[in-house]
């Protein structure tokens, strides 16, 4: 007698009396209803199909600077801090609040204020260091949020928390979840764009903080580098030329079509458009990158370093013509704000290199008139400590600490009140005094700008709905103009 072959579908619906094959049937269902069983078609008009609302925002650039900046020696100004220099935290104002290993375990905690002066600035009177003429003079453009809070004190899950919604590695970054419900605007280029700054330290920065998480891989970011190839791979080998590149791909298409009709695999979508894509960038990715046709005088304004590829100002530069050409999430990253000792050294370096680019940045979306559809952000993971990390001497060049109960970012354009400031802390600025801020309000409000009800785009995994704001999250509606 010969024995019947069995594949495995087969096996699975006669195991455990045909549970293995409806397990199996809802796995691919959840990925067909996903990708909407239409190969390439999802990544284009996106899962929701439209905005849940008008969208005041189209586009977003966020300029994450990794490391936690100062926000009490750049925005928050605390003259009592000044006053009381040297002196002891008060355990009235730490509340018991846990400190890191760093700082942990000091016997002195003394309070130490800001060696730079601050000036009020614009109509708005926004308070601004000494360190940032360029942002001080676009004060009125900008809405600075003061109580941010997270609760995050540490580098990796604080930059995986703004960046996904959650401390753990493994969800869907901003720009994915975007790419998932709005697809793409852009016909030639990824809607989602990495950039980091060349050249500098500080704690690393992993892919998964631009990855797709549990969504389909089509949707992670397209980090574009500095030098001959700014994005890895998509340039044809010596002596393949594009026609035969395309009748490759034409070729692996038909047979991944072939596949997915016998096992819709969202998968197997997702390498079908990332392999069209990549054929498209071949021609797009050039074009964007070479500042040929950027007359001189706007190079000048985002300062001498915006002809050195990969530097912040380079990277602002083709934030914007990125922007101009459809891509919807553009992810700047810049290092090397972690100033635990040798601050006024360490964040003087990088208040000039980022200061005039992305003032520049601003300024240049407003003149083209793209300020008002793309909506600008600037902020770190968390902030620092009004105390001394180690022994604080008189005039030495202090380190602080990570703190995560209050910090400051500034948002512009998109629908944000220009010219405002939200949200108070304390004279000691140590905690929220009013309108507190949360990683997950934040996040809400960045959808809600861009048209998205935070509570309604969302993607079934492993049994569960799970969304960018978890099951948290408040629109800060009176920062939206």
């Amino acid at each position: 007698m010969t024995a019947t072959p069995v594949n495995r579908r087969a096996w699975l619906e006669s195991f455990g009396m045909g549970f293995g094959g409806i397990a199996l049937a809802d796995l691919l269902g959840r990925a067909a209803a996903a990708e909407d069983a239409a190969p390439g078609d999802e990544s284009v008009r996106g899962v929701l199909g439209g905005c849940h609302f008008p969208p005041r925002a189209k586009r977003v650039i966020y300029l994450f600077q990794s490391g936690g900046p100062s926000q009490l020696d750049l925005y928050d100004e605390k003259p009592l801090l000044v006053e009381r220099t040297g002196e002891q935290l008060p355990d009235s104002v730490r509340g018991g609040q846990r400190l890191t290993g760093m700082s942990g375990n000091q016997s002195s905690i003394p309070l130490v204020g800001s060696p730079f002066r601050f000036e009020h600035h614009g109509a708005s009177g926004a308070s601004v260091s000494e360190l940032l003429p360029h942002t001080a003079r676009i004060a009125d453009r900008l809405c600075f949020i003061k109580t941010m809070y997270t609760e995050s004190i540490n580098h990796g899950p604080g930059v995986t928390f703004m960046q996904s919604g959650s401390q753990i590695p493994g969800r869907p970054s901003i720009g994915a979840w975007l790419d998932y419900g709005l697809g793409t605007s852009s016909d030639d280029l990824p809607s989602f764009v990495v950039l980091v700054t060349k050249n500098k330290g500080g704690q690393p920065l992993m892919s998964h903080l631009w990855g797709s998480g549990f969504l389909p891989t089509r949707h992670q970011a397209v980090r574009f580098r500095s030098g001959p190839d700014p994005v890895l791979y998509v340039g044809n080998p010596p002596g393949v030329s594009p026609a035969s590149r395309r009748q490759l791909l034409d070729g692996l298409r038909d047979l991944h079509e072939h596949q997915f009709a016998g096992t819709p695999d969202a998968e197997i979508t997702a390498r079908i458009a990332n392999y069209e894509m990549a054929f498209r960038m071949q021609s797009s990715v050039p074009d964007v990158t070479s500042f040929a046709d950027e007359p001189e005088h706007v190079l000048a304004k985002y300062g001498p370093d915006a002809k050195d590829p990969g530097t912040f100002a380079a990277n602002c530069v083709l934030a914007r013509r990125l922007a101009e050409r459809g891509v919807r999430f553009i992810q700047l990253y810049h290092q090397d704000w972690d100033h635990h000792g040798g601050l006024k050294g360490g964040i003087a370096k990088e208040c000039q290199q980022t200061d005039q680019p992305a003032a520049a940045l601003v300024e240049d979306l407003a003149d083209r008139g793209m300020l008002d559809e793309t909506l600008v952000i600037w902020g770190g993971e968390f902030g620092r400590t009004n105390y001394c990390q180690g022994l604080y001497t008189p005039g030495s060049d202090f380190g602080r600490d990570h703190h995560p109960r209050c910090f400051t970012i500034w948002m512009a354009g998109g629908g944000i009140k220009p010219g405002t400031t939200w949200g108070e802390t304390c004279e000691f600025g140590y905690n929220v005094a009013r309108d507190g801020v949360h990683v997950h309000d934040f996040h809400a409000t960045l959808l809600h700008l861009l048209g998205v009800d935070h509570e309604r785009l969302t993607y079934r995994f492993q049994g569960r709905r799970y969304r960018l704001t978890d099951v948290h999250g408040h629109v800060v509606h009176g920062i939206i103009a």
